[in-house]
């Protein structure tokens, strides 16, 4: 044998053997999927999607919904709907909510009409056992005859 072809020392025949009509089948089907998978592949398809994000916080929690105080307001709503205007005395009305165990007083209570709807403004107070508060607070009679605590703020 020459020495150019004992150089490699038979590497080809190994190629050609690897290259046999057995091994042909499934690199003619491999190719044109690998082929057709990157075609449409771009550096925008690499950036994350931000639209979907599972698992988050929003930023914006509500609230916290104060179940006692809610609950006082409707007792006040209802001392302050069910009074007779005239008849409460410098003493004011008093309340007690059995649920919560809050109770107090209402005074100043004014009746008033606003855009055709009867109103009364009051002063209430709040013992309970986080301390004693004042609240100013106005309740409407409503167009389906229902009385809606319109305001109900701490007095500071």
């Amino acid at each position: 044998m020459a020495r150019k072809a004992q150089a490699f020392g038979g590497w080809g025949r190994r190629l050609f053997l690897w290259f046999s009509p057995r091994m042909l089948v499934p690199i003619v089907t491999c190719v044109p999927l690998v082929a057709c998978g990157t075609s449409s592949f771009s550096i925008e398809d690499a950036v994350p999607d931000r639209s979907i994000v599972t698992g988050s916080i929003s930023q914006d929690a509500p609230p916290e919904i104060d179940a006692v105080r809610l609950s006082d307001e409707a007792t006040i709503r209802n001392a302050v709907s069910s009074a007779i205007v005239d008849e409460v005395g410098p003493d004011g009305i008093g309340w007690a909510n059995a649920g919560t165990g809050s109770r107090g007083s209402i005074r100043q209570v004014q009746e008033n009409r606003q855009d055709g709807y009867l109103c009364r403004q009051f002063v209430a107070s709040r013992e309970s056992f986080d301390g004693i508060h004042l609240f100013r607070g106005e309740t409407c009679l409503g167009p389906s005859r229902i009385w809606v605590m319109r305001a109900f703020d701490a007095v500071e």
